[in-house]
């Protein structure tokens, strides 16, 4: 019956379709009106500037989403309404005491939203991104162990071995070109979750065309094509039969799963092959002792969700920070020559525990770029009142200190604008500064509210917190502590160069000018 849909679907004209989408917003806007409860605490709210999209035109077409929450934040109070696709409503939350109550509800009351419930199954399967309640729960313990300190600690030998793939190549690269400096696009170089991740060499680094990264590369890319691309994404957030129409964006979707189909065969023999000195995240997965954990894992149709999710993440959200890492580096050369001082200074190889504990201003550096480049809308599942940490002034002028939300109330936590809001961090929030992250009074007591991964909310919080950041965090300390010790980084164009923000899977950065999402930077080798 799906398959019959879809083909109409596929037949229909664009006309057709649209006609057939606009009925159904009329009646989206009939029944919402019909529904809607008195007993919410009705909000201020910057007004829409389209009938049709609200202000989510905007925010998608803004350089600085983070700002407008800000801005917005400075002009309504720290928790307001903003208008969005289609008639709907979303209640931002830019309160640390706020936040800190929504994240630690239990994933029964704040849920995800039908309709993105419906694309995370179209796209990734229904694993621990679809499933709530106990289900969530339970899947989130089954697999706990593989990203645990223990875990991770297994893997720190193939996460450096991976790394150093990076060296050597990057040396090779410098010596053919007469040993001086070399352009490289450091997006295309840190192929290093691979291996730690899935024992499965992707083969970026050596230069061989991969079709699943060159679609998710694709994917990012189509965003950066006009509003056309923008407006069918954000159609898509309402109404989640756009993801079966033929678009660009919808087939380079297709074709990632497709991959990642066909390679998990490789991906789980090389999992079950792996010893106690070459392991990786799928091989912990693929050992876990629970058996429901090994019937899910041990199915190839199956481990295609959990797979892909990985490597969404990994390919996403790592190497994005990774990048921004090595980019502020290369943009405050100061800053790299101190990191590089700690590092030599520190001699020899790290351990494990040495590299998450005992280099401060590296671990100053990796918080301040999570900080400021942060790589899903929540649904209250029942009536609540969040408390508040300052009052705000509602419609009727009333000022409340808490607001009360009905169910089906769409909840957004602008995590850009709550990492680095001038109200949480100071005025010196929109600088790259890891020095704050060493001195006493360095962090605000207002940002000491946020009670995510070190005040940040980039992994989340609470029950939906990231289970990765561990592993995150070793990899990226270990590509800067490889990286900086060996080589020196500079902006190819001189440090006033133009950096802009594509908005893909993750929040990437991309030098201005540049066709698709490159970051080329200037390298050449630590002399000492």
């Amino acid at each position: 019956m799906y398959n019959a849909f879809r083909d109409r679907i596929h037949s229909a004209s664009f006309i057709n379709i649209a006609i057939g989408l606009a009925a159904v917003w009329v009646l989206r806007l009939a029944i919402h009106t019909t529904w809607k409860k008195s007993g919410r605490t009705k909000l201020r709210g910057p007004k829409g500037a389209s009938l049709l999209f609200g202000v989510g035109k905007e925010l998608f077409e803004s350089p600085d989403m983070g700002a407008m929450f800000e801005a917005w934040s400075k002009e309504y109070g720290v928790t307001y309404e903003i208008p969005m696709i289609c008639g709907q409503t979303r209640t931002i939350l830019c309160d640390p005491k706020a936040v800190a109550y929504f994240f630690a509800k239990d994933t029964w009351s704040y849920v995800n939203t039908p309709e993105l419930k419906a694309i995370v199954a179209r796209l990734l399967g229904k694993g621990l991104f679809y499933a709530e309640g106990e289900s969530h729960r339970r899947l989130r313990r089954s697999i706990a162990s593989s990203f645990n300190s223990t875990a991770v600690r297994s893997l720190g030998p193939a996460i450096h071995k991976s790394v150093e793939r990076v060296r050597i190549a990057w040396e090779a690269s410098i010596d053919a070109n007469g040993g001086g400096s070399t352009v490289f696009d450091v997006q295309k170089c840190l192929d290093t979750f691979g291996i730690a991740g899935f024992s499965y060499d992707f083969g970026s680094l050596d230069g061989k065309p991969n079709a699943m990264i060159s679609a998710l590369d694709a994917i990012t890319e189509s965003f950066l094509e006009g509003f056309l691309s923008i407006a069918v994404a954000l159609l898509t957030i309402v109404f989640p039969i756009l993801m079966i129409v033929p678009t660009q964006q919808n087939k380079l979707f297709g074709e990632v799963y497709e991959q990642m189909s066909e390679i998990c065969g490789t991906l789980m023999n090389n999992a079950t092959k792996e010893t106690d000195d070459q392991v990786s995240t799928m091989g912990l997965l693929c050992m876990l002792p629970w058996s429901c954990s090994r019937i899910f894992l041990t199915n190839q149709v199956s481990v295609v969700p959990v797979a892909l999710i990985l490597f969404v993440l990994m390919k996403s959200s790592l190497l994005a920070a990774m990048t921004w890492a090595l980019l502020e580096l290369a943009r405050h050369p100061d800053i790299q020559t101190k990191l590089r001082q700690e590092l030599l200074s520190f001699g020899g190889e790290p351990s494990y525990d040495q590299l998450i504990n005992n280099l401060p201003y590296l671990d100053a550096i990796l918080q301040e770029t999570l900080r400021l480049h942060p790589p899903v809308p929540e649904l209250a599942d029942e009536d609540d009142v969040i408390p508040l940490s300052e009052p705000v002034r509602t419609k009727s002028g009333e000022v409340v200190d808490s607001i009360v939300v009905e169910r089906g109330t769409v909840i957004t936590i602008p995590v850009s604008c709550l990492n680095r809001a001038e109200a949480i961090w100071g005025p010196d929030a929109r600088v790259f500064k890891p020095e704050r992250w060493l001195e006493a009074d360095g962090i605000t007591k207002k940002a000491q509210e946020l009670k995510g991964h070190r005040h940040l909310l980039t992994f989340g919080d609470g029950p939906r917190n990231c289970l990765g950041k561990l592993f995150a965090v070793a990899e990226i300390k270990t590509v800067l502590w490889v990286v900086v010790k060996n080589f020196v980084l500079e902006m190819r164009d001189g440090p006033n160069t133009k950096v802009e923000i594509t908005r893909g899977l993750t929040l990437r950065p991309r030098i201005a000018g540049e066709d698709g999402i490159k970051v080329p930077l200037k390298v050449r080798q630590y002399k000492g």
